[in-house]
């Protein structure tokens, strides 16, 4: 069963560094978005909100998506003053009780509540309230991704801390 655990958490783990990794190209769309509307608006006087939103849009979507790579490679804040005193075992205690807890329930909620306005934002083809602003369910959909893929790698984490905190000699 352990085995089959592990499986599990290293396909997340591969399905969270794809998705980083691709998710790292956002970044320069954004820069070079960035770059034509802020050219755009110096050299002709003119605006774009449908420019200005993808750039909102797919800076959201590097957080949001990158969450759970960044999960994988244990680049969140954390307490390291406290944390970083611990043993080994102490260490894959708290990172197994703050998933449990925190991390998975709040995972659980975001998803649960941010469902429905996507849907509604998706049936109801809602377009942003400015002039040549694009459609909002796109941004609406990366949240429940995101989070999702946020709570994936957490049960990864989880199952491989568990994991480890069996191999660890109890001192």
């Amino acid at each position: 069963m352990v085995r089959v655990l592990l499986r599990f958490a290293h396909a997340v783990d591969a399905l969270n560094d794809r998705v980083g990794r691709s998710v790292k190209w956002l970044i320069l769309l954004v820069t070079l978005i960035s770059a034509v509307n802020a050219l755009w608006r110096y050299t002709f006087g003119e605006s774009s909100n449908a420019g200005l939103e993808m750039q909102w849009y797919l800076f959201g979507a590097v957080f949001l998506l990158a969450a759970g790579d960044t999960l994988k490679h244990n680049g969140h804040v954390r307490i390291d003053f406290i944390y970083g005193r611990l043993s080994r075992r102490g260490q894959l205690l708290i990172d197994i009780f703050g998933t449990v807890l925190f991390l998975l329930p709040f995972c659980a909620l975001i998803i649960w509540f941010s469902w429905p306005m996507f849907m509604l934002a998706w049936q109801s083809g809602e377009m942003s309230p400015d002039a040549g602003g694009l459609l909002r369910w796109p941004v609406k959909l990366l949240i429940p991704v995101g989070f999702g893929l946020l709570g994936l790698q957490g049960i990864a984490e989880l199952i491989k801390h568990a994991a480890a905190l069996c191999e660890e000699p109890s001192a």
